[in-house]
C-alpha cells in the first residue's frame, strides 16, 4: 500500500521569515493600523495621484467614489479624484493665504468648509448679467421657456406589489384584457374603474385630472408623458402593478414671456459665469502646485 497521504488542514504553515502560523499572522495584522485605511497584501494604498509633494490615495479615492456615481466604475473614479484634486488645491491656498486662522467652525460646516467659502468669496467676483444679456438669451432660445405641458387622464389601477412576480403577470393579463374590451366599448371606463381599480380615483371613474411632469411616480410620469390622446394597446407599468390608462386631452405649455422668466434667466447666467471663473480660478490653482496623475485617470475613463 501506498503512503498515507498527509492531512494539509493540520500542517502549521508559516509566513516566509516568520515563526507563527499563518491564522496567527492574519490575526496579529488585522489589529495593526487600524487608521492606516485600507491595504493591499499588507502594504498602504497606492498612490497615482499627487497635488504638488501631497499623494492622494487609491483607498481615499475609493471611499469618495460613493458621491460619484456614474455609468462606470472608471467615470466614478475620475469624478472622485477631480473632487479630491479640486479640495486639495483650495486647501492648499487656503494654508498658503493663512484664511484658515480667520475663520471659526460652527454646527453648519467645518473649519475647512468655511475656509473654502471664504476663499471662494474672495476671489470669484459675482457678475450679475445686465438687461440686455438676458434678453438676448431669451430671443436666442425662446423655445425653451414655455408653461409646462399637461395631459388630462383617467385610469385603472391593477395592484401588485414590485416583488410579486405572479400577481404582476396576472396583473399585466388582466390590464390587456380590459383593453381589449374597452376598445370595444369605451363608456365602460367609469364601470370598470369603479369594479376593478385599486386606486381611490375609482369613486371618480378613474380620474387623475390634469397633470403636470413630476406630479405621478416617476416611472408612471415618464410612460404618460410620451403617450398620444386616446387609449394606448398595452397597460402601463409601475411600482404600484399595471394601469390601464386613457389620456383625455392633451394641452402643450403655452409660451412665457421675458418678464415672466426674466429672474430664471438671470439667476442661470450667474450661474454659467461663476462656473467659467472658477474654472479659470482652479486652473491657476493647478498650475501654482502642480497636479500629477489626474490626466492619466481621466483618460481611462474616456477609453
Amino acid at each position: 500500500m501506498g503512503a498515507t497521504k498527509p492531512d494539509l488542514r493540520r500542517i502549521p504553515l508559516t509566513i516566509i521569515d516568520s515563526a507563527g502560523p499563518v491564522l496567527q499572522e492574519a490575526h496579529g495584522h488585522r489589529h495593526e493600523d487600524n487608521d492606516a485605511g485600507p491595504r493591499t497584501l499588507g502594504q498602504p494604498a497606492p498612490c497615482y495621484l499627487f497635488v504638488g509633494d501631497t499623494p492622494i490615495s487609491e483607498a481615499a479615492i475609493a471611499q469618495e467614489m460613493q458621491y460619484h456615481r456614474a455609468p462606470t466604475p472608471e467615470h466614478s473614479r475620475a469624478g472622485a479624484a477631480r473632487a479630491l484634486v479640486v479640495r486639495e488645491l483650495l486647501r492648499r491656498e487656503v494654508q498658503r493665504l493663512g484664511l484658515d486662522d480667520q475663520v471659526a467652525a460652527d454646527s453648519r460646516e467645518t473649519v475647512e468648509e468655511a475656509s473654502i467659502r471664504v476663499l471662494l468669496e474672495r476671489e470669484i467676483e459675482d457678475r450679475v448679467p445686465s438687461e440686455d444679456d438676458c434678453r438676448r438669451y431669451y430671443t436666442q432660445n425662446r423655445e425653451r421657456f414655455r408653461a409646462p405641458d399637461r395631459i388630462r387622464v383617467r385610469h385603472i389601477l391593477l395592484g401588485a406589489a414590485a416583488d410579486d412576480v405572479t400577481g404582476r403577470i396576472r396583473a399585466n393579463a388582466e390590464g390587456e384584457r380590459l383593453i381589449g374590451e374597452l376598445k370595444a366599448n369605451p363608456v365602460l371606463f367609469a364601470d370598470f374603474a369603479q369594479r376593478y381599480s385599486d386606486c381611490p380615483s375609482k369613486d371618480q371613474g378613474g380620474e387623475l385630472g390634469w397633470l403636470q411632469r413630476g406630479q405621478t411616480t416617476p416611472e408612471f410620469d415618464r410612460q404618460i408623458f410620451r403617450l398620444r390622446e386616446g387609449m394606448p394597446a398595452f397597460p402601463v407599468e409601475s411600482r404600484w402593478g399595471y394601469h390601464v390608462v386613457s389620456i383625455d386631452e392633451i394641452r402643450p405649455g403655452a409660451a412665457l414671456e421675458f418678464e415672466q422668466v426674466r429672474g430664471q434667466i438671470s439667476d442661470y447666467l450667474e450661474l454659467q459665469v461663476r462656473q467659467r471663473e472658477l474654472q479659470h480660478y482652479l486652473l491657476g490653482l493647478k498650475e501654482r502646485y502642480g497636479v500629477r496623475g489626474l490626466d492619466e485617470i481621466e483618460a481611462l475613463a474616456a477609453t
